[in-house]
């Protein structure tokens, strides 16, 4: 018998097969250790209108230095309006303020982003995390900054068929649905290579791990009948595991649990097997019930009287001629 199960009993008089009670496996597994220090918190950013102005101011100071040191061509002065300098030339001031100019415009516009609803932006500097972006509109963040995008909206996964054993070692393809989204950017996209990937990993071996604890053909409950007692167990797990790295798992359900194209055919002919047998059983049951019925009444209101060869010979009569009576229909 498979770990975790144990026999209830039978009911007395109602032909009812021992039920299987499954107990979803409660030993304690060690779950992946992330950087405790590593947990979301908001970025320092600006509002757009800041980066904005000081990339206006930077192209007009870069305008104002170059026709300082006499770098604009007199045609584009005259086609301005502006009067020609005299003695203008590159010198070191002028050669200064231009760069100073230019690195201001080139810093103003360069940290100019947009953020977009349920979606959010994770900085590093040189692999240290520098906070989240998740607000809206836009802003100015510094360029020099790295910036991950994630999305952090409620996601639905829907699996390819993934293999499995039961606790009997048949074969299984289960496609399971997982209702998830990312809850803790900062250890979902720092704390591991792919947590798109993690997960998937995640809900496989604790598919593995819930249906190895019961078989998917018995009477009972099974993993191929009770899907909502495997979803409540995978949930539980996936989640577990997940959370170490920021993903919250709402649900983790299995869609549709079949057996390998390999073992089908044979777990097919076998549950035709047990269905015809437990059909002929019941149809005999009921052949003999009715022949006692009819021996019982005849004999008590002293329609015949039978010693015990007639009353074998009766029987056998009556059992040949309900079988076939039932056997017509």
């Amino acid at each position: 018998m498979p770990a975790g199960a144990s026999v209830i009993g039978r009911r007395r008089g109602t032909g009812e097969q021992p039920r299987m009670a499954w107990r979803t496996p409660v030993t304690p597994r060690p779950v992946p250790v992330v950087d405790p220090d590593l947990a979301e918190y908001p970025a320092r950013v600006l509002p757009g209108a800041v980066g904005a102005l000081a990339g206006g101011a930077g192209v007009a100071g870069s305008a104002v230095s170059a026709w300082w040191a006499g770098l604009v061509p007199p045609e584009a002065l005259q086609a301005m309006g502006l009067p020609v300098l005299a003695g203008a030339e590159p010198g070191i001031p002028q050669l200064a303020t231009l760069v100073g100019a230019a690195v201001l415009g080139l810093f103003g516009f360069a940290g100019l982003s947009r953020g977009r609803s349920e979606r959010g932006w994770v900085l590093d500097l040189f692999g240290r995390y520098r906070g989240t972006i998740r607000r809206t509109g836009l802003m100015w963040v510094n360029p020099f900054l790295m910036r991950r995008r994630i999305d952090v909206r409620l996601r639905h996964w829907r699996s390819e068929p993934m293999a499995a054993v039961d606790a009997n070692g048949i074969s299984l393809r289960v496609v399971v649905l997982v209702v998830w989204r990312v809850e803790d950017t900062a250890r979902a996209v720092l704390g591991v290579e792919d947590h798109e990937r993690y997960l998937q990993e995640c809900v496989e071996a604790g598919l593995s791990r819930v249906l190895g604890q019961l078989p998917a053909d018995m009477a009972g409950v099974s993993a191929a009948k009770d899907v909502e007692a495997v979803g409540d167990a995978l949930t539980r797990i996936v989640a577990a595991d997940a959370a170490a790295i920021g993903l919250e798992v709402f649900s983790a359900q299995p869609a549709q649990i079949e057996y390998a194209p390999e073992v089908a055919p044979g777990i097919q002919r076998r549950r035709i097997a047990a269905l015809d047998a437990k059909y002929r059983d019941r149809f005999l049951s009921s052949v003999v019930d009715s022949v006692e019925d009819t021996v019982t009444q005849l004999t008590t209101r002293g329609l015949v009287e039978l010693d015990e060869y007639e009353r074998k010979a009766l029987v056998k009569d009556l059992t040949v001629a309900f079988y076939t009576g039932h056997g017509d229909r």
